[in-house]
């Protein structure tokens, strides 16, 4: 079994376009994502909901 370096460092990224939800709440607007991504996404799906960490960051452990 091959193993990573001990000094290796491991990452990882989002972006709230796929993570936060709550897309028009609390005063939000568009983002740049929201803009120009309607009409361009697989069955017309969006960021309105996504993994809805807005909402549920508490019992996420946040």
């Amino acid at each position: 079994m091959k193993k990573f370096p001990e000094n290796f460092l491991w990452g990882a990224a989002s972006a709230s376009f796929q993570v936060e939800g709550a897309r028009s709440e609390d005063g939000k607007t568009d983002s740049i994502w929201d803009a120009t991504s309607k009409g361009h996404i697989k069955r017309n799906l969006n960021g309105d909901v996504t993994c809805d960490h807005y909402h549920r960051y508490k019992e996420e452990g946040g």
